[in-house]
């Protein structure tokens, strides 16, 4: 049996908001180099209005979230896996699954953040352009990904 076939990925739900929240402030509090932009509270509404704006596909497992990606239309905003979940395939499944419903995919992503970079490299991103962090809430400098599905077909 694969590791994935327990989980299921469906639309978010209003009600999803405070578990979406609770991954992402855990990634936000456990990373070094991650300024403390936002509170809990003010992660869950962040959450809340992505919801809200259909965005968010949301990974299940035993009825729990464990993984969600942000998405507006060929722009993925935010990719984030629970600490407890993470290097089982829950980021790979919702990746592919933003694939399957688009040719182009694009995103953004800390230039010090070496985990995600390898993640999307591997999933078929090219690195398309670096910026200076003045495009992001973080100001971090980031890399400009894009995937392309003729390019990888």
């Amino acid at each position: 049996m694969s590791a994935l076939a327990d989980i299921s990925l469906r639309p978010a739900r209003p009600m999803d908001a405070g578990p979406l929240g609770a991954i992402l402030w855990a990634f936000q509090d456990a990373t070094d180099w991650m300024p403390d932009t936002y509170s809990g509270a003010q992660t869950i509404a962040f959450c809340g209005a992505m919801i809200d704006r259909g965005w968010v596909t949301v990974a299940i497992r035993n009825g729990r979230p464990v993984g969600f990606l942000a998405q507006e239309g060929g722009y993925i905003h935010g990719l984030y896996i629970d600490p407890g979940a993470r290097g089982q395939g829950v980021g790979r499944l919702l990746m592919d699954h933003a694939k399957a419903r688009r040719d182009r995919l694009a995103l953004r992503v800390a230039q010090c953040n070496a985990m995600a970079k390898r993640f999307y490299r591997r999933a078929g991103f090219d690195e398309t352009a670096r910026g200076d962090g003045s495009e992001n809430d973080e100001n971090l400098p980031d890399v400009h990904f894009v995937w392309r599905a003729e390019a990888n077909a």
